[in-house]
């Protein structure tokens, strides 16, 4: 540590708490994300793994069958860190911790469970060993580089601002307590080194601009810029950045002596450093960078990016700054983002005052430091663009090279709303609300996400309110089920428990699969996952395990609502796709185990405009409130369509059958149609109190049927025991039949 940064040290502790708190929080990241669990992981780390085993740079081809893929082609200064620090372990086994979770939600944060890439079992668990030491020594490596660029930030306000420390701590406070940062910082990633290069090479700059201009300031950002792009190809954008200080300088002391012999010594110095990698590139690949074999290997953008679908990734860019865990598939609360947006909005107001003042001729003494500072936002999100031309990859961390430019204007824009004599407050104010979203993001939104499903002892088993007694060919029982919801709307989930018992230690992973079934028995939703969703296959089940898992089944297909759906549970062999046979309590088959059944309806009922409004009440339960015949006059052998309105006078614990008659006057019956309503797809028992059900029936009338005047007469009874509801009136029974208009026959 210089001097100058002990002096800072002494001077101003609160940097150091910062420090500590960010140390912490990327340590607790890295422990509670399992290993392969951040973006691209896998690749990195086997990066990384190659250097140490083989004492070499890998030259790719395409396909490349090296878990590192496509990662390989990156500059390799971060897995050469890597590997010096992790080369004693012994990593035979670190290709045994893939096994993939073949039903992951990869960038599908909306979608519940399977989250997990991979399948982690207790060789992952402390004391780590073998691979797993090495990934977690190696994310360390990565929290440390996030510290240093926590510590650059606030070693650059200090630079541009000298007098303003309640700036430079409010800077590193937004920098340090973004939860992504911490996300990624607690990941093998190169994305943390390059951002530590990046800083540093932004403070050196402005220490450049404020200094006399001298060879070893010039070496020194050389040296700086050549580490920079010896870690990611994004760093080579920042020797602009320091070609353009060194210009300022230049022109400030009018000195083109300056301007060329600084722009020398530092472009020598990033060649030195950083030109073999190129120079390799171009000779392997016909392209210094290696994009063009980066890009065969990961895969294109198969439509050209337009401007209207970029902007709808900007979204994505957005929460994947802030706060996107895993393989981008798990958010974080709304009211995370809704902090991050208003922090945002107010900070860019502020900025805009601070412009507006700027144009006014109100200059303030530090704008010339920002210049080139400035400068490197533009350049990324050059860069930023063209990679998505290219890649389906927008990704939030590809901008925090410049964290520490953001950080500061982030919170010189929020400062403008303070008063002047308060602002030593806000970095206190602003920093302790980031940290509690930052201690609450790993244990709220990651673990969870990754939890096993409680296993149950014997005696909660009778807690289950719906049991069953289901044997899968000797390897798994279902016990029961429990289902959430009674009512499922289109776009929503329903949530389903179920609870099993493994009979034996199992040598296969076998796949659940739930099922809703529509009006027709058609699939209109499926899920097919490993148990736990998709953390706990039972292959890891222990003989007499009890599981009590919850799944969620959606709706896929449009369908005529309301209807009764039925749900079907079932296994299969993931492999083979061979569905396990079903048998059930008295060992009898079972050709298909359904468990359940669901109303599916709009949330909003529709409102009807009911014709012939009437109101006939059956037995309390349900009334007749209207109704609608099309004929009313039919030939003899014609069809009667008939449409009856019906509303639930409170919730109904029965299915009934409605009878539509058409009789004459000694009741004998001419049409008739008998079934549950909407014809067996919405039994009563699913109705709602209030909710009114359009009912319609078609009623072929008998050939030869004598012309004349016929009555409607309908109904409802239970099927079971032939008893019909009574039809009240006042509160009195006066029948068990409702008649309606006159139907006239033709001959």
């Amino acid at each position: 540590m210089t001097g100058k940064i002990r002096a800072l040290w002494r001077e101003d502790w609160a940097i150091g708490l910062i420090l500590f708190a960010f140390i912490g929080l990327g340590v607790t990241y890295s422990l509670v994300t399992p290993i392969f669990e951040a973006p691209d992981e896998i690749q990195h780390y086997f990066y990384v793994q190659y250097l140490a085993d083989e004492r070499s740079l890998p030259a790719l081809t395409i396909p490349e069958e090296e878990p590192f893929q496509q990662e390989g082609s990156q500059p390799p200064l971060y897995y050469l860190l890597g590997a010096f620090a992790t080369f004693w372990i012994d990593t035979d086994d670190a290709l045994s911790l893939l096994s993939p979770n073949p039903y992951a939600n990869v960038g599908i944060p909306l979608a519940p469970g399977n989250k997990n890439v991979i399948i982690h079992t207790d060789r992952e668990a402390f004391p780590f060993r073998g691979a797993t030491l090495a990934i977690h020594l190696v994310r360390f490596l990565s929290v440390l580089l996030g510290a240093v660029t926590v510590l650059s930030t606030y070693l650059l306000a200090r630079e541009i601002f000298p007098q303003d420390r309640a700036l430079a701590l409010g800077a590193a406070s937004i920098n340090a307590f973004i939860p992504q940062f911490l996300f990624i910082s607690g990941a093998v990633n190169n994305d943390g080194a390059v951002t530590a290069a990046s800083s540093i090479v932004l403070l050196l700059v402005v220490r450049l601009m404020k200094a006399e201009p001298n060879w070893k300031g010039y070496l020194r950002l050389g040296l700086a810029l050549g580490l920079a792009a010896l870690t990611k190809l994004s760093g080579l954008g920042l020797v602009a950045v320091a070609l353009a200080g060194l210009l300022i300088v230049a022109i400030k002391r009018r000195s083109p002596r300056v301007l060329i012999e600084g722009a020398a010594i530092i472009l020598l110095s990033v060649l030195l450093i950083a030109g073999w990698w190129y120079l390799r590139n171009w000779n392997l690949y016909g392209d210094p960078t290696a994009l063009n074999i980066h890009l065969a290997i990961m895969g294109i953008r198969e439509r050209p990016l337009t401007l209207s679908r970029f902007l709808y990734e900007m979204e994505g860019f957005k929460t994947s700054f802030w706060a996107l865990f895993g393989w981008f598939n798990l958010l974080a609360g709304p009211a995370i983002y809704r902090f991050f947006d208003l922090l945002t909005l107010v900070a860019l107001l502020g900025l805009m005052g601070v412009i507006i003042k700027g144009l006014r001729g109100e200059h303030h003494p530090s704008f010339p430091y920002l210049s080139p500072l400035l400068l490197w936002l533009p350049i990324l999100a050059i860069s930023f663009y063209s990679w998505t031309a290219k890649t389906p990859a927008t990704q939030g961390r590809l901008a925090f090279p410049a964290i520490s430019v953001i950080s500061l204007l982030l919170f010189w824009g929020l400062r403008q709303f303070v008063p002047r004599r308060h602002t030593k407050f806000l970095p206190l104010i602003l920093g302790s609300t980031l940290l509690a979203m930052a201690v609450i993001s790993p244990f709220r939104y990651i673990a969870p996400a990754y939890a096993r499903p409680p296993l149950l002892s014997e005696e909660e088993v009778g807690s289950i309110s719906h049991r069953l007694e289901v044997n899968y060919e000797g390897e798994i029982k279902l016990l029961g089920y429990d289902i959430q919801e009674r009512v499922i709307s289109p776009g929503e989930f329903l949530h389903i428990t179920l609870y099993w018992q493994s009979l034996k230690v199992m040598e296969r992973d076998y796949t659940v699969y739930l099922k809703l079934f529509g009006p027709h028995n058609e699939v209109i939703g499926q899920t097919d996952t490993y148990p736990g969703l998709g953390s706990y296959p039972t292959t890891l089940w222990q003989e007499g395990d009890i599981i009590k898992d919850t799944y969620a089944l959606g709706i896929e297909r449009r369908v005529e609502l309301p209807f009764a759906a039925f749900i079907g549970v079932g296994l299969y062999e993931t492999a083979t796709l061979r569905d396990l046979a079903a048998y059930g309590g008295e060992g009898q088959a079972v050709d298909r185990v359904i468990i359940g059944q669901v109303k599916v309806a709009r949330r909003r009922p529709p409102e009807y405009q009911v014709p012939n409004p009437l109101h006939f009440d059956l037995d309390n339960k349900v009334a007749l409130v209207g109704y609608e015949i099309d004929p009313i006059r039919v030939k003899a052998g014609g069809t009667l369509h008939l449409t009856l309105y019906w509303q639930a006078q409170q919730e109904i614990d029965r299915d009934y059958t409605v009878f539509t008659h058409l009789i004459d006057e000694g009741n004998q019956i001419w049409a008739q149609k008998d079934n549950p309503p909407l014809g067996g797809n919405y039994p009563t028992s699913l109705w709602d109190a209030g909710e009114v059900v359009k009912d319609e029936y078609e009623l072929r009338v008998k050939e030869g049927t004598p012309p004349g005047e016929y009555l409607l007469e309908v109904g409802m009874y239970l099927p079971s025991t032939g008893e019909r509801l009574s039809v009240l009136e006042r509160g009195k029974v006066v029948g068990d039949r409702i008649l309606l208009g006159v139907v006239g026959v033709a001959p």
